[in-house]
């Protein structure tokens, strides 16, 4: 089962994809993590995100190795440190990564946090690159409400592709004026680190929901996160046992004794949240 999602632009991409924050670090991990990725494709899990700074590189390197002869299979995503996201230093950061990667254009390429530079100039830069061919479309990454709303009034701004945020069952409060935000938009939320951190896959309520769908915990985590309409998950997998963990929760639909047992256990919020970062 492969479950869609599409950009305002019409562009069709999975629900599910790849991250790969902290993969390609270890050089005694990279054939796990490379196979991770490659039967992540074969299962449908064919948006990738990587970024500039995970790894100094490295990960964009990895991934490239991966997709050198399945570019065309991939939607692939990379991300700019905020401090190179100015006019005369985008285009060369862009460069740099496109060749680490081994490709010429990047599908989407998301600023990944907010910038001293003024949002006129990065999203005159991102269009720079789309006219220069180096990239198909833009976003952005851990921007709140407040700043969303200054990037809509830009000229140009209203081409945001997506917003890739902290989402998951125990960090919901995008969904109090983001997510809805975004959902009016046509805009896809990005959800980074949808299986959470800490003591969240050992709740007793994540446990018991999954003891009803014969799945782990993790499974369901990621459920509740793609339950939402115009999210796009990216967990992160380093064997391919994980990603074929991963790629089977979509094949669970949770019923209403579910989220009323997810809502009571992680409560959705009921005012504005600050925005949640890793």
């Amino acid at each position: 089962m492969t479950r869609m999602t599409s950009f305002s632009d019409g562009t069709i991409v999975p629900a599910l994809g790849q991250g790969t924050w902290m993969i390609g670090d270890d050089p005694r991990t990279r054939d796990a993590e490379q196979a991770a990725l490659s039967r992540g494709i074969d299962l449908g899990l064919t948006l990738i995100d990587t970024a500039e700074i995970y790894g100094d590189g490295r990960s964009e390197r990895l991934v490239g190795e991966v997709i050198k002869d399945r570019r065309d299979e991939v939607f692939l995503v990379s991300k700019i440190r905020p401090e190179n996201a100015g006019e005369m230093t985008m285009m060369l950061h862009c460069e740099k990564s496109l060749e680490r990667l081994g490709v010429d254009r990047l599908d989407l390429y998301l600023l990944h946090w907010e910038s001293r530079h003024p949002l006129e100039e990065i999203v005159a830069g991102f269009e720079e690159l789309i006219d220069e061919g180096m990239i198909a479309r833009w976003g952005v990454s851990n921007l709140d409400i407040r700043t969303m709303n200054r990037l809509d009034e830009v000229d140009g701004g209203e081409r945001c592709a997506t917003n890739q945020l902290l989402y998951n069952l125990g960090s919901r409060g995008i969904e109090f004026d983001l997510l809805p935000w975004s959902q009016e938009r046509l805009m896809p939320v990005m959800a980074y680190s949808p299986l959470g951190r800490g003591d969240l896959l050992t709740h007793p309520a994540l446990q018991a929901v999954a003891d009803r769908h014969d799945a782990t915990p993790a499974q369901i985590a990621l459920a509740a996160v793609l339950r939402q309409e115009g999210v796009i998950a990216i967990p992160k997998a380093s064997t391919v046992a994980h990603v074929e963990a991963n790629a089977a929760a979509l094949e669970i639909e949770l019923d209403h004794e579910d989220i009323e047992a997810l809502d009571r256990a992680f409560p959705p919020p009921s005012t504005a949240q600050p925005l949640d970062i890793i």
